[in-house]
């Protein structure tokens, strides 16, 4: 395996000023599994594919280990990808799918039976290996595209929402059988997806991308933790982390009719008279004091429940989400009070730039 490095690289698609891709630098370890995540168009799989070398690269360089890889055609970067459509060869069977890239490269009958067979124990496919795959279910299939990217033995491997198609239940399941396989193999592995609950349950580190951009790249609790600007606070998490543009007032910020406590020093790094505050649901208790909160919709989910409701917040009205007691959740269209539960369950963003300063 080998170390991915993106050396300022920039994508910019012909009749388009904005790049694709601007600049971005990013190391990933040997063995790393690296998590792309971030809206649509934000550029993670524009990413994934110049690393491939289905995209050109406009500015900067791509390296695999030691060696530039910008220009090499993508036979010659020793890479290998699972799509999101699995593009297995529907007249081949399982076993002749996952080792057609081998026979293709001239490798002996004999090596390609064994790493097939090698592949599917792994991944538990083993009953399979004489089936097409229309007699193989969804997660099934998936995992027939990941053995044939294995018994490749790549340095590198690239999936690219390997499982948007298939249904919550499986792709949990999926997830967690692709992070412990990674594990396994101990394999470089870059992975792309939308769903920030994908990021933060598999990847070693997530890079959070918008407009091209890079964000911040983080272990996920890191980033859970300490969210670089206002737009990573609100992508991570779910329900999503509440952002409220609150006074500054002496000793603190003004929440609702409770002073939550803030350093000074924080503070004057606003250098204004308001600042983003963030709390995260989890962190926001019923109380006596605080924000009033009119319930629209509450949620309950077994051993969690959320509050969801309308609040005045400075001049405007916006919507607030709160965990309660999942025993004794309020009721729709009751008024009660939310406060964080402590001053250091708090994340302060300055209002100007988005960057967090505390």
């Amino acid at each position: 395996m080998s170390t991915v490095t993106f050396d300022r690289t920039t994508r910019v698609y012909p009749g388009q000023e904005a790049p694709a891709v601007d600049q971005l630098d990013l190391e990933i370890q040997d063995g790393e599994f690296l998590v792309l995540v971030g809206p649509s168009g934000c550029g993670k799989s524009t990413s994934l594919r110049m690393l491939a070398g289905l995209e050109e690269v406009d500015a900067g360089r791509i390296l695999i280990g030691d060696e530039d890889v910008t220009q090499l055609p993508p036979k010659a970067r020793d890479i290998a990808m699972v799509f999101q459509n699995y593009a297995l060869y529907p007249h081949m069977s399982v076993a002749e799918n996952m080792g057609f890239a081998l026979k293709i490269a001239g490798t002996p009958k004999s090596e390609i039976a064994t790493r097939v067979k090698e592949a599917a124990v792994l991944l538990d496919i083993e009953q399979y290996l004489g089936r097409k795959p229309k007699a193989l279910s969804g997660g099934q299939r998936q995992r027939v595209a990941m053995g044939r990217a294995i018994v490749r033995q790549p340095r590198v491997f690239l999936m690219d929402e390997p499982l948007s198609n298939l249904d919550a239940k499986l792709r949990v399941q999926t997830r967690t059988q692709i992070a412990q396989l990674q594990r396994r193999l101990n394999a470089t592995t870059v992975y792309v997806t939308h769903d920030q609950v994908e990021a933060m349950t598999m990847g070693d580190r997530v890079a959070v991308l918008k407009d091209g951009v890079l964000q911040q790249c983080a272990a996920p609790r890191e980033m859970y933790d300490r969210p670089a600007n206002l737009f990573v606070a609100g992508f991570l998490g779910s329900p999503g982390m509440n952002l409220m543009e609150l006074p500054v007032i002496d000793g603190g910020v003004q929440f609702g009719d409770r002073v939550v406590r803030v350093a000074r020093d924080t503070l004057a790094g606003a250098g204004a008279s308001t600042v983003m505050l963030g709390v995260r649901p989890e962190n926001l208790e019923v109380g006596q004091a605080g924000i009033k909160l009119e319930v629209d919709v509450v949620e309950e989910l077994g051993a969690d429940a959320y509050v969801y409701g309308r609040a005045d917040v400075g001049h405007d009205q916006q919507t607030i989400v709160a965990r309660v007691d999942w025993r004794h959740p309020p009721a729709r269209g009751e008024t009660i009070n939310v406060a964080p539960v402590d001053d250091t369950s708090i994340h302060v963003f300055d209002t100007s730039t988005g960057r967090r300063i505390g």
